[in-house]
């Protein structure tokens, strides 16, 4: 089971409450707060629409720029700093920045998660 969608760029949850029998959910990866529901899948997935393209008319009629989910840029923290540390010396050693060994450590974990 897929617990998200996909419009226009943005991601949305797909989450169920069964106290109140509602399909809910909100938009991920942006500070705004854009949430939509809906008694049935096709009610749910009609509200995300209608929730995104609302967000993207009141920006526009703000003159504001909307807000981009997942630009590109991270700020990792470790738990463990030894971790931090051996992924420096492994990047130093092999004449690469940190950044471009961990966006390679995460492209080779999706990869054979989504082979």
């Amino acid at each position: 089971m897929n617990n998200i969608m996909k419009y226009k760029g943005y991601i949305g949850t797909v989450e169920f409450s069964e106290q109140d029998g509602l399909f809910y959910g909100k938009v991920q990866g942006i500070r705004s707060l854009i949430s939509y529901e809906g008694a049935t899948a096709a009610e749910l997935v009609a509200d995300f629409h209608d929730a995104v393209d609302d967000y993207l008319a009141l920006c526009e009629s703000e003159n504001i720029a909307p807000e981009i989910a997942y630009k590109g840029c991270l700020n990792v923290r470790f738990k463990d700093r030894d971790i931090h540390r051996q992924a420096a010396i492994y990047a130093i050693t092999h004449e690469r920045s940190l950044n471009s060994f961990i966006e390679e450590a995460v492209k080779e974990k999706l990869a054979a998660v989504y082979r």
